[in-house]
């Protein structure tokens, strides 16, 4: 049974004591809800209001326009990661000279942002024309679970690509190269890890609720019980602290070994009495900016598509009065956005990639680009390769 109107938590909204918000909104029509407050929560089926946190029931409808907006976002940026992703599979796969164990990191990565995108885009999209959720109460936990699942997998994936460039370019001959076995070994880890976080909620550890306009469904970051802050707590360590930590331990590591090997390269040549030891190199293409450069992109994509929904999350359990129906959605939105940004980074910075997709795709040769001698690559990653340092540190 919903709580009444005068236990509703109060918000930038509340109720008078007949039952209707004070502001004396414009009537909505008949919904099917069993519990009508002029709120955003009316158009609820009554079959799914206990998907629904008692907190939403403060907040008047989002405007229409909001909600067609969303819904062109999310179907624009969703058909684009979708191809995007599945460009990277079909490549990355499909060529022999491609499958390396390094590279089975960047498939993992796209297929984490293909199911992302192909398993919830269509029904936020959808959803966001109706205004309400309507396909169900299944479908709602359903689509959160894709949605932990497939961010965990990215998450992590994205950690793995890092630790595999560190241990490359900065352990050099050194380091062990990864083998099929190893890479296996970790996808498997990893992805299973991401399988019991998202699993968890339907166990009952959280649950799996509609966010913020009634579109979209993930795990609930509003009540405030201890249930739901441990949770809250540990995906964020899990997925949100450990792997960035280590991704900037990675990229700051990697960046420093190159710029040491770009000196000792220009002190080199100065003894020899030439300008460089390679042809070719001049200070803007050099090897220590351009992968200065997709470090800090790769960062900042990754502070620009998670910390917002992070924060949301903690805002929602210890600051409720802050949060909004438009804050919500927009950060949930804006984490899905980085499975159009991966293919980008990871894919298309890939000059043997480029090279694929010139040859499989001819049509898409004017978006990729014409593809760099493997030698300059600063993200090409065959651990098989004896040369692969060089090929990495000599970009």
């Amino acid at each position: 049974m919903m709580a009444s109107p005068q236990q509703m938590p109060k918000g930038p909204y509340h109720w008078d004591t007949s039952g209707h918000f004070a502001n004396n909104m414009p009537h909505v029509p008949e919904g099917s809800s069993t519990y009508r407050n002029g709120s955003i929560v009316d158009v609820v089926p009554a079959d799914l209001l206990y998907l629904v946190d008692p907190f939403w029931y403060q907040f008047p409808p989002m405007p229409t326009l909001m909600h067609q907006i969303l819904g062109m976002v999310m179907w624009l940026t969703g058909i684009a990661a979708v191809v995007g992703n599945f460009i990277v599979l079909y490549v990355f796969v499909s060529n022999k000279t491609m499958r390396t164990p390094s590279n089975m990191l960047i498939v993992n990565l796209a297929f984490s942002d293909f199911i992302m995108m192909a398993g919830m885009f269509p029904f936020q999209g959808m959803s966001a024309f109706y205004e309400v959720w309507v396909f169900g109460g299944l479908m709602c936990e359903l689509h959160g679970f894709i949605g932990t699942f497939s961010g965990c997998m990215q998450i992590w994936t994205l950690t793995l690509i890092s630790y595999d460039r560190y241990n490359v370019i900065v352990k050099g001959i050194g380091a062990k190269p990864l083998s099929f076995k190893k890479v296996a070994a970790m996808l498997l880890l990893v992805d299973g890890i991401a399988f019991a976080w998202a699993w968890a909620p339907m166990l009952g550890w959280n649950k799996f609720t509609m966010e913020g306009n009634m579109t979209v469904c993930g795990s609930n970051s509003i009540n405030a019980d201890w249930n739901t802050k441990s949770f809250i707590f540990c995906i964020f360590t899990y997925a949100y602290i450990t792997p960035l930590s280590t991704i900037i331990f990675c990229y700051f590591h990697i960046v420093k070994a190159v710029a040491v090997h770009e000196r000792q390269m220009r002190e080199q040549a100065k003894k020899m009495n030439v300008q460089s030891l390679r042809t070719g190199d001049d200070g803007k293409t050099s090897a220590e900016i351009r992968l200065a450069k997709i470090a800090i992109m790769t960062i900042f994509l990754w502070f620009f598509a998670w910390t917002p929904y992070v924060v949301i999350n903690f805002i929602g359990i210890f600051y409720q009065d802050r949060i909004t129906p438009m804050i919500t959605i927009w950060g949930s939105t804006l984490s899905k956005l980085s499975a159009v940004y991966n293919p980008i980074v990871y894919g298309i910075s890939h000059p043997r990639y480029k090279t694929a997709v010139n040859e499989t795709f001819p049509c898409l040769s004017c978006f990729v680009g014409k593809p760099e001698d493997d030698t300059k690559s600063v993200v090409t990653t065959e651990s098989g390769d004896t040369n692969r340092q060089n090929q990495e540190t000599a970009a």
